[in-house]
């Protein structure tokens, strides 16, 4: 099972996609099997789609972007031999969402995994974490732990990622045009009289697009920051009443349009007791199963708002050839990379009868099934 693959890269990591087409060949995959084709997307794009031959499209990308490709195949529909399949992962507007039940290491273990979720990869990855809502009595607790390890993360080049020990937690975002979209958010929030720039906030790009990683907290959970994509290390922060979880849920929902990577609920249940405290203690099995309650109310009112969901952990938490990722609406098509199924969308299935007996008749039923 295969297809011959035109692999169009990102004018910005051209590079390091060349490198790994490099590896592939190496590895010994047919020369010609993929056809690598940097250049200017508008040009490659409008010769692609054209072809009578273009079979499908594999995007990864912003939501705008892959709609604009989607609306050029529909207008080619005509001129194609076949049905062209389409894949796209696309934006994102992840969350975590901190329940009332959290103790006081379950608050902290939210502020790592949210410190991680937004930062990793300068917060450039359609998973990470940018918005997050605080039930109301754990707002001071949350806040006092996520400065307290925003205040251990290091800033500066790429040194020690060959060797995967890093000298620095965050790099430079990717160039200019991503450093001077970040900044504008940045400077939204600092005169938006509902939002608080709480940690970094500044930014240079005298040498390098470097922004520090920027925490913000709003009063307002519609605000700017909270419901459009950044793309870069900004995360904010709103707090919610602790017995509003519900109305919370929906609220999250439709706040974006997206839905991608993370229901990432935050709460304390009591999942590593052991069974024996668990039998003989009412209180902890009162506890377990309201916080369970709390997962399920979650799944059912965000069904449609995250492709993947967690439980405890941050939002960046699919890892290739262990979680298959992805998410809909207008985060993608959902069609689950690393799973099985994404192969399925890229084959053409043909079913083969070979009947070795003879028809006796020609009503039904006959004498075969």
């Amino acid at each position: 099972m295969g297809n011959v693959v035109l692999w169009k890269p990102s004018p910005a990591a051209t590079l390091s996609n060349w490198f790994v087409y490099e590896i592939l060949l190496e590895a010994g995959i047919p020369a010609g099997v993929i056809q690598f084709v940097p250049g200017p997307a508008p040009e490659i794009c409008e010769r692609v789609l054209a072809n009578p031959d273009f079979a499908s499209l594999h995007f990864t990308g912003s939501t705008n972007v892959f709609r604009k490709l989607w609306k050029d195949i529909g207008n080619n529909i005509e001129k194609y031999r076949s049905y062209p399949r389409i894949v796209g992962e696309t934006g994102g507007k992840n969350f975590h969402v901190l329940h009332k039940s959290l103790d006081r290491s379950g608050v902290h273990n939210a502020a790592i995994q949210t410190i991680r979720g937004a930062f990793e990869y300068q917060g450039q990855k359609c998973s990470a974490t940018s918005r997050v809502y605080v039930a109301d009595n754990l707002l001071t607790q949350f806040k006092e732990f996520l400065l307290q390890e925003h205040a251990k993360i290091s800033v500066g080049t790429v040194e020690g990622w060959y060797s995967f020990v890093p000298a620095n937690f965050l790099g430079p975002v990717i160039n200019k045009a991503a450093f001077d979209k970040v900044k504008s958010y940045i400077k939204w929030a600092e005169d938006d009289d509902e939002s608080d720039v709480i940690a970094g906030g500044t930014y240079d790009d005298s040498k390098g697009y470097f922004i520090q990683p920027t925490i913000i907290f709003t009063n307002n959970p519609k605000s700017k920051t909270m419901v459009e994509e950044i793309f870069g290390p900004v995360v904010t922060i709103s707090s919610y009443a602790a017995d509003k979880y519900e109305e919370t849920l929906h609220l999250v929902n439709e706040s974006t349009q997206y839905a991608l990577t993370d229901f990432s609920l935050l709460l304390h249940i009591f999942i590593y007791e052991g069974r024996s405290s668990l039998a003989l203690d009412p209180a902890i099995i009162n506890r377990f199963a309201k916080d369970r309650e709390a997962i399920v109310i979650g799944s059912n009112i965000l069904r449609n708002a995250a492709g993947n969901f967690y439980i405890n952990d941050k939002s960046t938490g699919a890892v290739v050839g262990q979680q298959p990722f992805g998410g809909g609406r207008g985060s993608g098509t959902n069609d689950k990379a690393g799973s099985w199924s994404l192969l399925l969308r890229f084959v053409s299935a043909r079913a083969i009868k070979e009947n070795f007996n003879e028809v006796t008749e020609f009503h039904y039923p006959s004498n075969l099934i």
